[in-house]
């Protein structure tokens, strides 16, 4: 591990408990940032609402951090809108952001369309199938940004259970993104959870950053970050234990596509490869070929859509 980086684990890896909530409001209170929680979600009315309500009792209704909770749904079919409208967040459809540009289906699509229908200085992305959901996740990555002015992005860490085992949550993490990351991009060497879908950041980096439309946004703004603003200026916090749904494996290949061709994209821009994968499943005759194209489209940075600047003026 590069020296850099055991310097930087030392000074920008904190636990959630290094912040006291009421440390944190008075931060807010001081610098008048405020602050929005997005939940990107597709079919997650199962817990959905579990998270929404926790957000709004404990960092809502009882303290006063987060200003508001917008979940975006990117085209489900069960009652996942129903259900976090109820609970209280503001839920806004994918498809009615940005409408002059079709959307494209993938999480990196929606985290960078939230951007144009928030508010807050300071974002916090969750993701909506987290079960056992504790606002730590939001305190804990929002609380950097509002007490150090030199952080521009947090990174959730945790443990990562796979059913009942511990630290086998992840697989895609260690087979492919930490590999990646040494290897090409050692600076990053020392986040933990690098493809984490709990995060903050202040709008003034998000809004320059390309988004990925699929699986490797994570990366992609891991490491478009890092160039922009630094090591010092991303940090990772500890919030304990995160349980949530597992895809199967053939899913975790078509993830793991889409994070190698985000890498790759950022190593050798305009070097294309055939952005397809086959993976096989067994049927009448035998194993039979799958090909599934690889999320290769991007979002360029925020500030170059008309209608953002616009909202900017207004």
């Amino acid at each position: 591990m590069l020296e850099e980086v055991e310097r930087w684990l030392a000074t920008r890896s904190w636990s959630v408990a290094d912040r006291p909530l009421d440390q944190i409001l008075t931060a807010k209170q001081r610098t008048g940032q405020t602050v929005s929680v997005v939940l990107p979600a597709l079919n997650e009315e199962e817990t959905v609402g579990d998270i929404v309500a926790a957000v709004r009792r404990d960092l809502v209704a009882e303290a006063p951090l987060v200003d508001e909770v917008v979940v975006v749904d990117s085209g489900s079919t069960d009652r996942t809108s129903e259900v976090a409208a109820a609970a209280g967040a503001r839920v806004v459809h994918r498809d009615e952001i940005l409408p002059r540009l079709p959307a494209v289906p993938g999480k990196g699509e929606v985290l960078w369309r939230s951007l144009l229908v928030t508010r807050g200085d300071v974002i916090c992305f969750v993701d909506a199938d987290l079960r056992e959901f504790s606002s730590d996740f939001v305190t804990g990555i929002v609380g950097p940004l509002l007490t150090e002015p030199g952080v521009d992005l947090v990174k959730a860490m945790y443990d990562r259970p796979l059913g009942t085992t511990a630290g086998q949550g992840g697989r895609v993490t260690e087979l492919m993104a930490r590999p990646l990351l040494n290897m090409h991009w050692p600076q990053l060497a020392g986040f933990v959870q690098p493809l984490g879908g709990e995060y903050a950041a202040r709008r003034s980096l998000l809004e320059q950053l390309p988004f990925p439309v699929g699986y490797g946004v994570e990366l992609g703004m891991l490491v478009d970050a890092l160039h922009l603003v630094g090591l010092d200026a991303l940090a990772q916090v500890d919030v304990g234990v995160r349980r949530h749904r597992h895809q199967d494996g053939q899913a975790l290949g078509r993830m793991a596509a889409a994070i190698y061709r985000t890498a790759q994209l950022r190593l050798a821009r305009g070097h294309l490869v055939r952005p397809r994968l086959t993976q096989f499943e067994r049927g009448e005759d035998g194993f039979e070929p799958r090909t599934h194209s690889v999320d290769t489209e991007e979002r360029p940075p925020m500030t170059e859509i008309a209608e953002y600047a616009a909202r900017k003026v207004a």
